[in-house]
């Protein structure tokens, strides 16, 4: 629903999700939007079915079948795809080989199951100044913390700057919302000040990253995710931003793998010509 509602409010046209096209409703807009749609699709000659990515195309072969029954004309097309024409879909505005994670589903993708996750700043939010006190505020804020992400799959592992005298009440929190994972993995120091001190944050997640065989590391601040890729050698997603931090794209044998004026006039010409397509169907 998020592109078809950023393309019907660029283009003043109706909006409707699947279920309610099939049965003849539309969403109903404010009084600013065009007038005159009654629900009455027996006006509508040309439909544009939308997709945020496509990697099989059963959301897109589901959706022909709920539709077959109307008497119009309709595009199936995906912002994105693993191929640039997968089967039963007009359009793929870009492709995107796989493997591969979208901002918006990538904390309940089944990449979860194989990342190990921050806590503080990931899955809810950051002690305060006051709060971080290593005393009885913070012991507070432990029990007590607002959720941010709560993931949909079970966590392979949580690695957190948190003391491991800290474990129960950390443990409890995570019961109590329900966040499921198979390891957790705290900074076995004796106090905040000491932590601060040796300054091992990054370095005590980058090399439990390290030597796990996750394949992604999920952290909040932007620095902390660039020390923990930088001496992990493995991807990490940053929450703030967000953006992705992937070592590999630095490293001399990626470098070396460049792309070849030939190849780049290619992909040039393939965006070109899906683009031109994409113009034709909209004028149409």
């Amino acid at each position: 629903m998020l592109p078809a509602s950023m393309i019907a409010l660029a283009r003043n046209l109706p909006l409707a999700d699947i279920d309610g096209f099939a049965q003849g409703r539309l969403l109903a807009t404010g009084h600013t939007r065009r007038d005159g749609d009654d629900g009455d699709l027996s006006g509508f000659r040309h439909a544009l079915v939308i997709d945020d990515t496509c990697r099989t195309g059963a959301s897109i072969r589901e959706a022909r079948a709920k539709l077959a029954h109307l008497d119009c004309r309709i595009t199936y097309a995906a912002v994105y795809g693993a191929q640039e024409r997968p089967a039963d879909v007009d359009l793929v505005c870009a492709t995107v080989p796989e493997p591969r994670v979208f901002e918006w589903n990538v904390l309940h993708h089944p990449i979860v199951s194989r990342s190990c996750f921050d806590i503080d700043g990931v899955l809810c939010v950051d002690p305060t100044e006051p709060q971080n006190d290593d005393g009885a505020a913070y012991l507070d804020f432990l029990m007590t913390a607002v959720p941010l992400h709560r993931p949909r799959r079970e966590i392979a592992m949580l690695v957190t700057s948190r003391l491991e005298k800290y474990r129960r009440p950390t443990e409890e929190w995570l019961r109590r919302h329900g966040v499921r994972y198979r390891e957790l993995r705290m900074l076995d120091l004796p106090d905040a000040a000491t932590r601060r001190r040796l300054g091992t944050h990054g370095s005590f997640k980058a090399e439990v990253y390290r030597e796990s065989s996750n394949a992604l590391f999920v952290e909040s601040e932007l620095p902390q995710a660039r020390d923990i890729a930088r001496l992990s050698g493995k991807p990490v997603l940053s929450l703030q931003g967000p953006q992705m931090i992937v070592p590999g794209l630095l490293n001399p044998q990626a470098v070396r793998q460049k792309i070849t004026p030939a190849k780049l006039r290619a992909r040039l010409g393939r965006v070109a010509s899906r683009m031109l397509r994409a113009k034709r169907l909209a004028d149409t």
